[in-house]
């Protein structure tokens, strides 16, 4: 067990120990958001969670989650406490480490990501982090800005990779550091039509001569292209989440797509000969899009999550990946 002076202990005159067990459940329920999905994982029977972490909560005298029927969520005083909890966790995993456990527990990173870089330097960022940190294991979660926003701020996700467009403000409980910038592109079969013009105009996207492949309203490319066609209809479009479903769709020849040119540039699709890419002729401004990677500000960070940010920034500045242009 290890120590933890309360003060709710110190005002009833009693010494009280926190298990590490009730705060490695705690960090289970707050990553997966529900009770019953942490029970599977932890192969504990949800009534003898629910009844653990209650403990834990009458230990420190703070509601740590807000249950709801959807599932639980971390409360506002847990959400204070998450990062002092995943201290005490990885300061144990440090010592049984150290001790030669060979039952140490095996730590979880949670990444948020709008997938448009997925293929370029996700991957090979997490193959890289796999090498080093052999016990930690990574969780890819795909979802909207907003949503990988809200996990971030709730605890929930750990980093999170998402776009914006240059200018665009970004939430200031955030830290928010760029990792690659580039400009829209078409993404297109290379025997489309359009693959033999040096540009493609927003009048191509909507003339019905490809069916227009756009992302979901909520994604950054989808109101970029509300921009672009400027109240202009498609004479047939899809719609679809994310930028890999985009760039499938436009192997399969289904239609163009508009995304960053660093999530086509060096994709195995491109290399691969199935999807190629031209410059917007209307971007004579030369539109920015960013891709970052964004972490709480508050409290403190655990080493491999601190591990995994630093490679992420490393690789996306490394001579090695020729389509992240320089800042």
């Amino acid at each position: 067990m290890i120590g933890i002076p309360l003060k709710r202990a110190h005002r009833a005159g009693i010494v009280r120990r926190v298990r590490i067990e009730q705060l490695e459940y705690i960090a289970a329920v707050t990553r997966l958001g529900s009770l019953r999905r942490a029970a599977e994982e932890l192969h504990l029977s949800q009534p003898a969670l629910s009844e653990t972490v209650r403990n834990l909560e009458r230990e420190l005298g703070v509601d740590l989650l807000e249950r709801k029927r959807s599932g639980a969520t971390i409360s506002a005083e847990g959400r204070e406490l998450l990062p002092h909890i995943a201290t005490v966790i990885e300061a144990v995993d440090r010592l049984r480490g150290a001790a030669g456990d060979q039952h140490r527990v095996s730590r979880m990173i949670r990444l948020g990501t709008v997938n448009t870089a997925t293929v370029p330097l996700l991957i090979p960022a997490v193959r890289e982090f796999r090498a080093t940190h052999p016990v930690t294991q990574v969780e890819v979660v795909g979802a909207q800005q907003t949503e990988i926003h809200r996990a971030l701020l709730e605890g929930s996700v750990d980093l999170g990779l998402v776009n914006y467009l240059r200018g665009d403000d970004v939430p200031p409980d955030l830290e928010t550091t760029e990792l690659l910038r580039g400009r829209p592109v078409v993404c297109l079969r290379p025997d489309s039509p359009l693959a033999a013009r040096p540009t493609v105009s927003a009048a191509d996207l909507v003339d019905g001569r490809e069916p227009l492949i756009v992302m979901r309203s909520g994604y950054l490319m989808h109101r970029f292209i509300h921009r672009l066609l400027a109240g202009r209809t498609p004479s047939f479009s899809y719609s679809t989440d994310g930028a890999e479903m985009g760039k499938l769709m436009v192997a399969e020849g289904l239609g163009v797509t508009v995304l960053p040119d660093f999530s086509v540039i060096g994709d195995p699709l491109e290399r691969g000969g199935a999807i190629t890419h031209r410059p917007l002729a209307e971007d004579g401004e030369a539109t920015e899009v960013l891709l970052v990677i964004q972490r709480r500000r508050s409290g403190s960070v655990p080493r491999a999550v601190r591990d995994l940010h630093q490679l992420f920034v490393r690789r996306a500045d490394t001579p090695r990946t020729p389509w992240a242009t320089a800042p």
